[in-house]
């Protein structure tokens, strides 16, 4: 249902013969620049080696994916639950249109929803953002935004302490760290990537950051069925391993925020996840504790 339709005509209350439907919480894009710099073979690596240690039960999978300012270059996917993105720019361009309804350089195309058409009650002309006389659209500017931001630090004072340095190795121990990888290094600086629009600055060229996430499409048993339009039918009921980054700051956790404490969105993983579930299951009460409090240094 369109809450805030711009024009009563376009209110929309979505029929019961609609049966594809997910609940979404939005990522953060606080680090994403860094996560962009990422090469490609970095992310592919991670994969190989994730079925190499546990013999092809694990098996993340980097899909690839049109990176809309390149003329839709491929490159591997890794923004958005279903990593349906590569760039800063192509994954802010799509929220520019299908969140917020803005019309773009990229996207230029007003929506449609159920044969209804935006465009027939909007009267500013598309693409509703353009660049200006200095070169530079709001677009532009927001991705030079999210390109210069920081993931939120960890608590220092909570890591320090030995029930988080000893959660650390729980969280090891378990295989959690197969997916939610502790640290990855990015490009080097002056690497050309997504398709040679972006070139690394040293701001974010060679650096090693601690995301806890692969970036990988992996089958955890909460999948909501929607392939990624690039990958096909094998990503339908796969999710991007969240990245645990700033998971202190968040209250509502997995895909669909229906997870309001570590522990209880640790017991939903399944599938590909299931034996790191069963080894937390048969941990000590001791072990959980020291777990959880790593957890919330991050």
């Amino acid at each position: 249902m369109h809450v805030h339709a711009i024009d009563p005509a376009i209110d929309i209350r979505i029929p019961d013969s609609e049966d594809i439907r997910s609940r979404r919480k939005p990522t953060s894009v606080l680090g994403d620049g860094y996560v962009e710099a990422i090469d490609d073979s970095t992310l592919r690596a991670i994969a190989k080696s994730q079925q190499e240690k546990s013999n092809g039960r694990i098996a993340g999978e980097a899909v690839l994916v049109p990176v809309v300012e390149a003329g839709n270059t491929l490159r591997v996917g890794r923004f958005g639950w279903k990593s349906q993105h590569a760039s800063v720019v192509s994954f802010s361009a799509d929220a520019y249109i299908n969140e917020e309804g803005i019309t773009n350089l990229y996207f230029p195309v007003e929506n449609t929803a159920l044969g209804k058409s935006v465009a027939e009650y909007d009267p500013v002309a598309d693409p509703e953002d353009q660049r200006h006389s200095d070169g530079f659209s709001h677009l532009d500017r927001f991705v030079s935004f999210i390109r210069a931001t920081k993931a939120p630090p960890r608590d220092e004072r909570l890591a320090a302490t030995a029930d988080a340095r000893a959660g650390e190795h729980v969280f090891e121990q378990i295989g959690c760290g197969v997916c939610h990888v502790a640290s990855i290094r990015t490009a080097p600086a002056g690497t050309k990537i997504n398709g040679g629009q972006f070139q690394v600055p040293e701001a974010l060229g060679d650096k090693l950051i601690h995301p806890y996430s692969d970036f990988l499409l992996h089958a955890v048993g909460t999948g909501d069925g929607i392939p990624v339009q690039s990958g096909g039918q094998s990503t339908a009921d796969k999710i991007r391993t969240a990245p645990l980054w700033g998971l202190r700051t968040r209250p509502e956790l997995m895909h669909d925020g229906a997870s309001t404490a570590p522990e209880h969105a640790i017991l939903r993983h399944g599938g590909e996840a299931q034996l790191p579930v069963d080894e937390f299951c048969k941990l000590s009460p001791r072990q959980k504790k020291e777990l959880l409090t790593f957890l919330s240094s991050l």
